[in-house]
């Protein structure tokens, strides 16, 4: 047994590709900062693209990633999966991109392809999805590392094109924050006609007024905070509801079609539901900790619903990022340098940002 293990070791090694140095941020530990770093990332093979990172966006999930609040981090941990970035070299079989495209990478960097999902272009219920971070890379066998880097290799079929018109550094949560609210909005045929409810203005929630504004609905922003009126209309809601004054509440009670809840602190769902009209939908894309208590008479006197939302598949991310460029949307960002991430990341907990933390690669290089 010895020998055998040693003979399979033996072939990992000469089978493992060829790889190369990348400077990145990591954190070694659950309440370690994140610091500078080398790691390795694998040179192309013949079906992948690698991609100088140009900015990279700052997510919720980053956060929660670093300090293992989720229990699944593998350390040394590399968040970021909200990456723009610049084709520097293809393998032999890439057919869609060449070197000098601008390009982006989002939640997920691969997939078993021949599930009924990805069959169905939803790679993000793959039970085999690989994780821009988080996962096992399938060609190192080693954890995935995300984009706070300046590099990063992807094949192909997970590697999107960014319109040309749009910031790059403001396209760079579209990855994410924006997908993660078109699909559901997709999902549930908002338009003209809907009345659409936005529980929280933040990375998430600012995106989802935009693209519900978008797509024609009248658009309700809910917020505990009153500073926030004049922004969430400036982004386009028709209407702001400060969400700690009953009035304010009552009045819109059995109103609306649909409301997306972009909240991941603890929150009283059932003050949304009642809102609802008779089949209307709650969809959730934030992510609580702690479960969310839901009582069950709003429900059923309504034929009402509680629903999750997952980011997008491949080709729904492309289609949204195709929207985006047709619209000119991008996310409100604050553009920071990479050393000044832990101090993001403390400005994130305070709901100190408006609305989405964007890293300027250039500063790590």
């Amino acid at each position: 047994m010895r020998i055998a293990r040693i003979v399979d070791r033996t072939a990992f090694i000469m089978s493992k590709p060829v790889c190369y140095s990348a400077k990145a941020f990591a954190t070694p530990g659950a309440t370690a900062p994140l610091a500078a770093t080398t790691i390795e990332r694998r040179q192309p093979t013949a079906t992948d693209v690698q991609i100088e990172i140009l900015y990279c966006g700052v997510c919720h999930s980053d956060l929660h990633f670093a300090r293992n609040e989720w229990h699944f981090t593998q350390y040394p941990a590399v968040p970021g999966h909200e990456i723009v970035g610049r084709v520097t070299a293809v393998g032999g079989g890439v057919t869609k991109f060449k070197v000098g495209d601008t390009v982006g990478i989002g939640c997920l960097v691969d997939s078993c392809r021949t599930c009924p999902e990805c069959r169905s272009g939803l790679e993000q219920f793959c039970p085999q999805m690989t994780m821009t971070y988080g996962s096992v890379d399938k060609h190192l066998g080693t954890p995935t590392l995300g984009g706070y880097s300046t590099s990063i290799v992807v094949t192909e079929e997970f590697v999107l094109r960014l319109p040309a018109n749009l910031n790059p550094a403001a396209a760079a949560p579209l990855l994410c924050a924006g997908i993660t609210t078109y699909s559901p909005l997709r999902r549930w045929k908002i338009g003209p006609g809907h009345k659409v409810g936005v529980v929280g203005l933040g990375g998430l929630g600012h995106m989802a007024v935009k693209f519900a504004k978008a797509f024609g609905a009248h658009v309700v922003l809910f917020t505990t905070s009153p500073g926030k009126i004049a922004d969430g209309k400036r982004l386009g809601a028709d209407e702001v509801v400060v969400s700690t004054q009953p009035a304010q509440m009552g009045a819109h009670a059995g109103s609306f079609d649909f409301i997306l809840d972009a909240v991941s602190a603890p929150h009283d769902i059932n003050a949304y539901v009642s809102l609802l009209k008779r089949d209307g939908t709650v969809v959730l894309v934030g992510a609580p900790e702690q479960p969310l208590p839901v009582a069950a008479f709003p429900l059923l006197m309504g034929r009402r619903a509680i629903s999750g939302s997952l980011i997008g598949g491949l080709p729904e991310t492309q289609e949204m990022l195709d929207f985006c460029g047709r619209h000119n949307l991008t996310s409100d960002i604050e553009l920071i340098r990479m050393d000044q991430i832990n101090s993001a990341y403390e400005r994130m907990l305070k709901s100190d940002v408006k609305y989405r933390f964007v890293i300027d690669m250039a500063s790590l290089r």
